[in-house]
């Protein structure tokens, strides 16, 4: 169970305050407004966006102080991060060691990554010669090596058609049931909480609001979501 208690971020002349209990295995979606806070309440839960008041608490442990490598929980950006001068199996392999001197046992675990998401003919290309769906699987696939209990997305496949990001949504669907995590996604896409999420995290004048059961929401919005969503 991952908790928010009183978290307070201030940027400048912006501010976002979130309360909220997160299960374990549960899939939420993280949508408002542009501008709102969504990014910056994931960077904030990975530790790459300090409070400036609040606790974070998961299975009991305070991980407010905690480094990013030290939370239970990985993130997939926009831009996917990869590196360019790396094969796809470094890439990936990077998610297990940052020197990338991987024993038998996380070569094998990076190999089955890769096969996992459809790219076992692909692991000695460079990310550059990928499409964008498969360098969008390569991202992917360094995130399930890392076997954290939470994952979170921050729009990552938004440069994709809507074809090839339901294929990836429904990937990312079946990964995460496989291990268990739990999901925080980014986006703005009311059809992919309809198709993904249990739940919704809306983020708008400055709160992030706790969890809601999504169809129920999406059905019978509040005014300042109906707003949103048009």
């Amino acid at each position: 169970m991952l908790r928010l208690e009183g978290l307070e971020i201030v940027q400048g002349a912006f501010t976002l305050r979130a309360d909220m209990t997160l299960e374990q295995g549960r899939k939420y979606a993280v949508i408002g407004p542009s501008g709102a806070g969504k990014s910056t309440l994931l960077g904030a839960l990975c530790g790459f966006v300090p409070l400036a008041a609040g606790r974070i608490v998961w299975n009991g442990q305070d991980l407010t102080g905690a480094d990013p490598g030290a939370r239970p929980m990985t993130m997939l950006f926009q831009d996917n991060n990869l590196f360019p001068h790396l094969k796809v199996l470094q890439n990936v392999g990077l998610g297990l060691r940052p020197d990338m001197r991987l024993d038998p046992a996380q070569k094998a675990r990076v190999r089955e990554a890769l096969e996992r998401v459809g790219l076992a003919d692909q692991m000695a290309k460079k990310p550059g010669t990928l499409s964008g769906g498969q360098q969008s699987r390569a991202a992917l696939a360094r995130v399930l090596v890392q076997a954290r209990p939470w994952v979170l997305l921050d729009e990552p496949f938004a440069a994709l058609g809507p074809a090839l990001r339901n294929e990836m949504l429904e990937l990312v669907r079946e990964l995460v049931s496989e291990t268990g995590a739990g999901l925080i996604m980014v986006t703005h896409a009311p059809d992919d909480v309809r198709r993904i999420a249990d739940e919704v995290i809306f983020v708008g004048s400055g709160r992030a609001e706790a969890p809601q059961p999504a169809a129920e929401l999406m059905d019978n919005p509040p005014p300042e979501l109906k707003a949103y969503l048009g």
